[in-house]
């Protein structure tokens, strides 16, 4: 499962990661622009396309904010110094910015949660905007108190779930299921899923509320 999402908010585009498989997804989905990128965290599936944002910082004329913990950013800073600093002919393509607090753009609120990964943090996400909210948690193994109140009762929960059977630094079926319930989530996205999660069996046996996610899925919530 690709490991980027876009969000339209309000007039903004935000994308959160950026796989490997970028430019593709950027060319599915007719993306023009960029207004800002979320790095969850440093993992490789997670950022390791970030130079395909060279053409569109450049067709703006200016770098790309990019907001993550403070953290991240000195991890992607040593790995990518080319993308944040002048090298060269090169000029910088993103701009770093760490999170620290909840913000707001425009009428949409963002609050941001940190998740167990194994021996690291992702950064959890979500989005209010109107009477309408969306969690993001990807690449979690342990639902939190402060994760918890972050999801509580969105709308749409998109949440990381690997396989059927226990995993050291990812989520798994039976336990995401079981913390959608806790949480009241309206409707529950898998996403993150590994080749044993095949589509079509996901889809017949989960509940009417649960659905298994899909390269190029768009969502809109009114």
């Amino acid at each position: 499962m690709r490991s980027s999402i876009l969000a339209e908010i309000g007039d903004e585009t935000i994308l959160v990661d950026c796989g490997p498989d970028l430019r593709a997804q950027l060319l599915d989905a007719n993306t023009q622009r960029i207004d800002r990128l979320i790095v969850t965290h440093d993992h490789a599936d997670h950022c390791h396309g970030i130079d395909e944002l060279r053409p569109l910082a450049q067709t703006a004329g200016a770098p790309i904010p990019v907001h993550a913990r403070q953290k991240t950013l000195d991890r992607l800073a040593v790995r990518f110094r080319y993308v944040f600093d002048n090298v060269g002919l090169y000029r910088p393509i993103l701009e770093p910015v760490a999170i620290d607090n909840n913000w707001m753009l425009g009428q949409a609120r963002i609050a941001f949660a940190d998740q167990p990964h194994g021996g690291i943090t992702s950064l959890g996400l979500r989005f209010d905007e109107g009477d309408k909210s969306c969690g993001y948690a990807i690449d979690f193994h342990d639902l939190t108190l402060e994760m918890a109140d972050l999801y509580r009762s969105v709308d749409l929960w998109i949440a990381d779930c690997l396989r059927r059977r226990p995993h050291p630094t990812h989520a798994h079926l039976d336990a995401v299921l079981g913390w959608a319930k806790e949480l009241g989530v309206g409707q529950l996205l898998l996403t993150h899923l590994d080749n044993s999660m095949d589509f079509a069996s996901l889809s017949t046996t989960l509940p009417d509320w649960a659905q298994p996610a899909f390269d190029g899925m768009e969502i809109e919530l009114k």
